[in-house]
């Protein structure tokens, strides 16, 4: 595999080349569990769903994104709704996969829970303190970060900089105002556990250097997440990894996706355009998000508008369409080589909107052939290369029938088009064209050709 990604510390595109051969760890930041996933937060899930998939062709990967299920904003989750911790953060585990499955999402190999490797931290913690790069002032045990000198390096930020230039009111057990906690104590209402320091719980950089160590090992191939991680996220859990295990790398490739906008405002609470997606699946089908989510190359922003989903269902219709007419079995598909140029485009560090260009091409040269062997070996390489993409999942009956919950039945639609033909036959074409009226009215355009009328829908404008 001749795959090269761009790596967040280096700053530039580099050829993939895995610790050991014939192998790849990847280390994903997954969601903190206090409230349904929002479309910003979908994005890293279906990216790096995305670069397994690739990976899974050339190498045994073993891939990780943990659950974040103790931190301050579950607490304060507990609290509003009057429900315990546990209650709060099993609704949302179970919420979040669901979601990310409706998306394409496979499971994780693995799937570490924070409140699972409290040994661990505590381990590690130790090992900081033992080492000298962390202290402990009242309760808490902090990492000392002018104790290693390389800080700032994968953000590309200078500390004495930061220091000059904190507006950061500094707590008073701190030895300076970029100095992180790796554990703080806990009053008897939050969560807790014994250690060393006092009973208490860890740091949310520390979670996953801990976990990451545990099922991956001290040095991983890959490490992903947001571009929101990078500071401080991933640039602590560099920090205290190096120093805890005697200044072996931790990662040896950084990847960051790009931002997430709503008509060019970036999503805020405050602003009230958040999107989840555990509503936004009530009436789009998954395909159609992950779709709109690779749309754009995985490190652009990417600024959502009302026309976003619908371009996505419009470009999956096309998909679709090309290869409604060609038998391919199972085994025909699961056998067929993915179209190389989108093999190609993908191993260029994940170039899906070339990928996707790639998809239309060979969609547009399957229309046009007349040649039957023809048509079927290239609608297999198209199917082929949806599964790489996590797209093409559906049947094609399946697909065209699909509508939001507001839409009309399959049975409804084809029923009205019986009734069309009728009409058409016996020469009432007012009639005729009312039917077709009322189809698009309700999102369903038809299509008469010689082999007869086909239908699909057709997404509505978010707007309407």
């Amino acid at each position: 595999m001749a795959l090269k990604i761009h790596d967040t510390l280096r700053g530039d595109k580099v050829p993939f080349e895995p610790l050991v051969d014939g192998e790849v760890t990847m280390y994903l930041c997954g969601p903190t569990v206090y409230n349904y996933a929002h479309i910003g937060n979908a994005r890293p899930a279906v990216v790096f769903d995305l670069l397994a998939r690739l990976l899974r062709r050339a190498y045994k990967v073993t891939f990780a994104r943990n659950i974040t299920d103790v931190d301050d904003k579950i607490n304060a989750a507990a609290v509003a709704s009057g429900k315990t911790i546990q209650e709060i953060t099993g609704r949302y585990i179970k919420a979040y996969n669901d979601d990310m499955s409706a998306l394409g999402v496979l499971p994780p190999d693995i799937e570490p829970h924070a409140t699972q490797h409290i040994a661990e931290m505590i381990s590690m913690v130790k090992s900081l303190i033992e080492s000298g790069n962390a202290y402990v002032a009242e309760g808490h045990v902090l990492f000392d970060v002018s104790s290693y000198e390389d800080y700032g390096r994968l953000s590309k930020r200078n500390l004495r900089e930061m220091i000059a230039g904190s507006r950061v009111e500094v707590a008073p057990y701190k030895r300076s105002p970029q100095d992180f906690v790796l554990w703080k104590p806990s009053t008897p209402e939050l969560p807790g556990w014994d250690s060393p320091w006092g009973r208490g719980r860890p740091g949310w950089h520390l979670e996953c250097s801990a976990m990451a160590e545990k099922h991956l090992g001290r040095t991983i191939d890959i490490h992903g997440g947001g571009l929101d991680l990078v500071f401080p996220h991933h640039e602590n859990e560099l920090a205290q990894s190096r120093c805890a295990h005697n200044g072996e790398p931790f990662a040896r490739y950084w990847m960051h996706n790009g931002f997430l906008s709503m008509d060019s405002t970036k999503m805020s609470k405050s602003l009230g355009n958040v999107l989840l997606v555990h509503e936004l699946l009530e009436s789009v089908p998954g395909e159609v998000i992950r779709l709109a989510l690779l749309s754009a190359h995985y490190r652009q922003p990417l600024d959502w508008s009302g026309d976003t989903l619908t371009s996505a269902r419009r470009m999956l219709d096309r998909l679709y369409g090309a290869v409604r007419d060609v038998d391919i079995g199972a085994s025909e598909r699961s056998n067929a080589v993915p179209l190389p140029a989108v093999i190609e485009a993908l191993e260029d560090d994940l170039n899906s909107p070339k990928a996707m260009a790639e998809m239309f091409s060979a969609a547009k040269e399957l229309n046009k052939s007349t040649d039957a062997a023809d048509r079927k070996a290239l609608a297999a390489s198209l199917l082929a290369a949806g599964d790489v993409l996590g797209l093409l999942q559906w049947s094609v009956e399946e697909w065209f029938a699909g509508a939001s919950s507001d839409g009309m039945s399959a049975d409804e639609i084809e029923a009205l088009l019986v009734e069309r033909e009728e009409a058409r036959a016996g020469r009432d074409f007012a009639r005729a064209d009312a039917i077709r009226d009322e189809l698009a009215a309700a999102g369903v355009t038809i299509e008469d050709s010689a082999e007869g009328t086909r239908w699909r829908r057709v997404e509505k404008d978010q707007d309407e």
